[in-house]
């Protein structure tokens, strides 16, 4: 409505779109990777960025460019300031003309957080698909399980497919609301298939988009098993993913993740304790985390190094040394993370590890 207003009219895309606590940024990519092996032009949107704000607008793998984004903010900056519009619901409208003016065969969409509410939520997808639903940002979305799952569920449309990745205890508030939409309701199923992402727990990703794939292909959607072998393989190099479980350096073993609440504590630390290594763990915390259940998760026998941030959503490791000292967990303090990795560069042996892991 905002650019019919400005007198501007686009061809609509099609769309896929994605929620859930965990995961949802791995099936983004996985999809889109997948859709780019069958010679489509994909629009990928994504939050939030690790290196370059481009990243989070992608169309076959290529960051929006620069310039349409001074266009884009000199043109309408006004307007939104005017409108109250938040940074994430600008790049959202940013990443939708990009999308429309480039005239994408289909754009993966993933949500920012939660769903009901999110800016991404005015589109009319193909399919809608919810990841999983744990605890996290309580302070947005609420404290129990069931109120979270009530916003996840939030983007379930009307006479539109819905997939579950994982079910869940709160599985019963999204059947009723597919029910009451008359929207059927798909759950991911099990798949002999492998990806150049790594880790344990990206099985479940990988299921998700195949069981996507299968459900689009039913819908009209020509993916060939070959196709959705090769874009699995080629996540990293179709799309340039970063940050889930990525090995930046051998010895010693150096990992980056983005693992930042409990559950996704749980699997990063599971596939930690095959290993037979020192464990470094460089870890800061966001301030809308239930810091002290995720600490509590950490073994005792790993050395953990607490960093801060210039960004003020990042806690003072001050603020919670005490659930270390709680929790019998060695620990060194750090005012950043870079200043921990310069550290630990000098102290760590070739067979050690280094994780790079909290809030991103």
């Amino acid at each position: 409505n905002f650019f019919k207003k400005h007198g501007e009219y686009y061809s609509f895309f099609k769309s896929i779109h994605i929620a859930g606590t965990n995961g949802k940024g791995s099936v983004s990519h996985m999809l889109s990777s997948i859709f780019q092996e069958s010679g489509l032009k994909v629009g990928l949107f994504t939050s939030p960025h690790l290196l370059d704000f481009r990243e989070r607008i992608k169309i076959n793998g290529v960051k929006i460019p620069k310039e349409f984004i001074v266009d884009f903010v000199q043109k309408y900056k006004t307007d939104f300031v005017n409108m109250r519009m938040s940074f994430f619901e600008m790049n959202v409208a940013m990443a939708f003309q990009y999308f429309a003016l480039q005239r994408v065969d289909i754009a993966i969409i993933e949500v920012g957080l939660g769903g009901r509410l999110d800016a991404t939520n005015v589109i009319k997808p193909d399919l809608s698909i919810i990841t999983n639903v744990s605890i996290d940002h309580q302070n947005l979305l609420g404290e129990s399980l069931s109120l979270i799952t009530k916003e996840k569920a939030g983007i379930i449309k009307n006479n539109t497919p819905v997939l579950v990745g994982t079910k869940q205890s709160s599985i019963d508030i999204i059947e009723k609301t597919a029910l009451a939409l008359n929207s059927q309701l798909f759950y991911s199923r099990q798949y002999d298939y492998n990806s150049d992402l790594k880790g344990g727990y990206q099985i479940d990703n990988i299921n998700t988009a195949v069981t996507a794939i299968n459900i689009l292909n039913n819908l009209g959607y020509n993916i060939s098993k070959n196709i959705i072998f090769r874009g699995l393989m080629q996540v990293i190099k179709n799309t340039g993913l970063l940050g889930r479980w990525q090995i930046i350096k051998e010895n010693p073993l150096v990992i980056c993740d983005i693992a930042h609440n409990v559950a996704a504590f749980k699997f990063i630390f599971n596939e930690l304790n095959g290993m037979k290594k020192n464990k470094h763990i460089i870890l800061g915390f966001s301030k809308d985390k239930n810091i002290d259940d995720m600490i509590s998760l950490l073994p005792n026998d790993y050395c953990y190094y607490l960093c801060g941030s210039l960004s003020p959503r990042i806690l003072h490791p001050d603020k919670f040394i005490n659930s270390f000292k709680k929790y019998n967990l060695s620990y060194k303090s750090f005012a950043f993370s870079f200043d921990a990795y310069t550290y630990l560069s000098k102290i760590t042996a070739h067979n050690d590890l280094i994780l790079i892991t909290g809030s991103t």
